[in-house]
């Protein structure tokens, strides 16, 4: 079965804001009602028989509840074009537990080893910080204590979210995938197959094995306890469309510790699934550049991280001599 691309920033997304706007003059007022959202990325590259031309839709998930996005521009492009790329997956051959998007939903894997609870796992300051946070967005929720740190701060995260008024939920996806089907374009997923040995060992073993998660905790706390006007402005920013805002306020390696936590897992080590994200990358730029070959249009949607990234996805495309204009 497949796993998006995406499982490892929806599972660390708690640490979502960015050092580098500490300075950024917050709007704190969401915007309502219908916003045109970012435009598309052209990338390009002259061929014998014309232009071919890939256009990129930038995806991001927390924005504003009350906001109705304008899909035209997408639409169009989908309409004109011969393919449609989605976001690159992990065929995972793993039998019946499916695939390792799962695991924190298997029943144990998202409890702490030996039953320890939050208390026993952090200094007394920071847990004294989290039972505050917990207090405003969670109640008296008894069953989160028993939870490792990297769980707790996304359900946390996930709360405090909904509470400032913004919905974590994918926009352009599914648009663009009811587009498609509509105007008949193909729809290619990039995927990268895997298969898990043991499956049951591999389960087993992540729920007694420790994760070094305690940074991407406490940097979710620091973000809750003052950023949450900053999430704002960036849903805001992604919503009117400007780039240049939502890039000065998008921190690069936001995910950086939460990552880490979950794919220095000795479990993954031995079974080779560190490698996963740069798989995945290079999947995705084999496809398309097998599109721009094909088709005279193409249409992608990525995660607005994976676009504005200097190592990201378009600076591959950047160095195998595409040209790539922002919006």
């Amino acid at each position: 079965m497949a796993l998006g691309a995406g499982w490892l920033a929806t599972a660390c997304a708690a640490s979502a804001a960015s050092d580098n706007a500490s300075d950024t003059v917050i709007e704190e007022v969401l915007v309502t009602g219908v916003q045109p959202g970012p435009g598309l990325w052209r990338v390009t590259r002259p061929t014998d028989d014309g232009e071919h031309v890939l256009w990129i839709m930038g995806q991001y998930h927390t924005l504003p509840k009350k906001m109705e996005w304008r899909s035209t521009e997408l639409e169009a492009a989908i309409a004109g074009s011969q393919e449609l790329l989605a976001e690159p997956e992990v065929d995972a051959e793993m039998g019946t537990f499916a695939k390792l998007g799962a695991l924190p939903a298997l029943v144990g894997v998202r409890n702490n080893p030996d039953g320890r609870r939050l208390e026993e796992l952090m200094p007394i300051q920071l847990y004294a910080r989290w039972l505050a946070l917990k207090a405003e967005y969670l109640g008296y929720d008894q069953d989160v204590e028993k939870w490792r740190p990297i769980f707790a701060a996304f359900h946390l995260y996930r709360k405090a979210v909904d509470a400032a008024g913004l919905s974590y939920s994918p926009v352009v996806w599914p648009v663009a995938k009811k587009s498609a089907k509509k105007h008949r374009v193909k729809i290619t997923t990039p995927t990268v197959s895997v298969k898990v040995e043991k499956p049951r060992a591999l389960i087993k073993e992540f729920k007694d094995e420790p994760l070094d998660d305690l940074p991407c905790f406490t940097s979710a706390i620091e973000r809750l306890e003052s950023d949450l006007g900053l999430l704002r402005a960036r849903a805001n920013a992604w919503a009117t469309g400007d780039i240049a805002a939502l890039r000065a306020m998008t921190d690069l390696n936001e995910a950086s510790a939460c990552i880490a936590a979950i794919m220095n897992a000795q479990v993954l080590r031995e079974r080779g699934l560190t490698e996963l994200p740069a798989r995945l990358e290079a999947a995705w730029l084999a496809e398309a550049e097998r599109a721009l070959a094909s088709n005279a249009s193409t249409v992608a949607v990525l995660p607005m991280r994976d676009i504005l990234r200097p190592d990201g996805y378009l600076a591959g495309l950047r160095a195998s001599g595409y040209v790539v204009d922002e919006p």
